[in-house]
């Protein structure tokens, strides 16, 4: 989510285009009125940054509670992949089992097929014998040769045993049959509740995974949400905190402007009781003559020459514009030893810390003929100038160094026409405005 942009014009009034010249004072930039206008602007952007920064929070944390129910989840679909993994391990060991009961089936089958070979032996020389010999005729035959009664008795005994022994034959061999086929119909059928049991553990394994990865899409997603939000709070948190630097820096040029205009009063109202003094003095006495020199009001810190001077000294080792297939927002100064980094014009002190990536660095806001700029000094060894000061052109605010994101010691100089912004929508080069090695 981009920020938006705040305009700001930051004015310290002395040393920011004041003037003394007798008894008037030349304010350049803007009136306390103008600053107080700005201070307010200021103050209701940081009210709607401070409602987006709790807006992302109660973002994230519901984006973790909504993390927290997916873990939840997960753990509940972490417990069911346990409980199936567990199912498949004991059907698992049923399917061995059965497959054990197959094999010894398959064993007592190839038993009963064997004896069922063995009475189609027998009962095809019975029916052989039956048509070489008549069949029943041939047991009448037995019967009719009998000599007695007792023999016949004997013989038709005989005859019914022999034709029993064939029913029972001709009985187990249909029962074999039928044991046969109904021991093949039990192993097929065992057979495919095994398929079956094995083909909706597979599925259930599979719809279980799916859910996970569902679930783990859903949670990387809810994280990365979650860090995108943590960095949009971190944006308008750096944003809120510029900005209440940029509204300290605004308030202590209405300060010094007021200030200034006190002490303009003040020698405007001296100045006049000490002309309407020698006015007197000259109407009272004839005898003073005009030879006294007027009071001299004073003057402000003079500077080598124009609004900016070079920041460092050394040599130019980066300039501004496209490096390693990105952009560099300003120029680098660089010196084997360490030197004093200097401000490059008056400004107030925006911002004095240590950044990951600027390392030591100092922001300073500028005013020059009604015109906001903000320059940025950073990888320093050590900063000397603290948020909120106001510093004079020339003046030492630290010492280089190679802080930070940086590789060799040098100054990383940028100059923005306005407020300084993460985008750096405002970076100018420097190069022919302020003075450079």
């Amino acid at each position: 989510m981009k920020k938006s942009v705040v305009t700001l014009a930051v004015v310290a009034a002395v040393g920011f285009g004041t003037v003394f010249g007798g008894t008037s004072v030349k304010t350049e930039a803007a009136s306390i009125s103008s600053l107080k206008g700005e201070q307010n602007k200021i103050q209701e952007k940081r009210s709607d940054l401070k409602s987006g920064i709790n807006q992302a929070n109660d973002k994230i944390s519901d984006l973790q509670n909504q993390q927290a129910n997916v873990k939840s989840e997960m753990k509940r679909i972490d417990y069911a992949i346990g409980d199936a993994t567990a199912k498949i391990n004991e059907k698992t060991a049923e399917i061995e089992k059965t497959k054990a009961e197959i094999v010894k089936l398959q064993e007592e089958t190839q038993v009963i097929k064997e004896r069922i070979e063995k009475r189609n032996v027998l009962l095809k020389e019975r029916a052989r014998s039956y048509q070489e010999t008549g069949g029943m005729v041939n047991y009448l035959d037995v019967l009719m040769g009998s000599t007695s009664f007792s023999d016949f008795v004997d013989r038709a005994n005989a005859v019914a045993t022999i034709m029993q022994a064939d029913q029972d034959i001709l009985k187990q061999h249909e029962a074999d049959k039928k044991e046969l086929a109904s021991k093949q119909a039990q192993v097929e059928k065992d057979l495919e509740s095994l398929e079956n049991m094995k083909a909706e553990l597979e599925k259930l394994n599979q719809q279980l995974n799916a859910q996970k990865a569902e679930k783990d899409k859903l949670l990387a997603n809810l994280v990365e949400q979650e860090n995108e939000e943590h960095e949009h709070a971190m944006e308008l948190k750096e944003e809120e905190q510029l900005l209440a630097a940029q509204e300290a820096a605004i308030q202590q040029a209405i300060k010094m402007e007021q200030e200034a205009q006190a002490r303009a009063a003040a020698a405007a109202k001296a100045a006049a009781e000490a002309a309407a003094k020698a006015a007197a003095n000259n109407t009272s006495s004839a005898s003073v003559s005009g030879g006294g020199g007027g009071a001299s009001s004073g003057s402000t810190p003079g500077v080598s020459s124009g609004y900016w001077t070079q920041p460092a000294v050394g040599r130019l080792s980066s300039g501004f514009g496209g490096r390693g297939g990105g952009n560099h927002w300003g120029v680098d100064i660089a010196n084997r030893t360490q030197v004093p980094i200097v401000a490059a014009a008056d400004g107030v002190v925006i911002k004095s810390y240590y950044s990951s990536s600027y390392g030591n660095c100092i922001f300073v806001s500028h005013s020059i003929n009604g015109q906001v700029y903000t320059t940025v000094y950073a990888h320093m060894s050590s900063r000397i100038a603290a948020s909120g000061a106001v510093v004079k052109k020339g003046q030492q605010i630290g010492v280089m160094g190679n802080t930070g994101a940086s590789e060799g010691q040098h100054l990383h100089f940028e100059l923005h026409k306005g407020p300084w912004t993460p985008d750096k929508r405002y970076a100018i080069n420097p190069v022919g405005i302020v003075p450079l090695p």
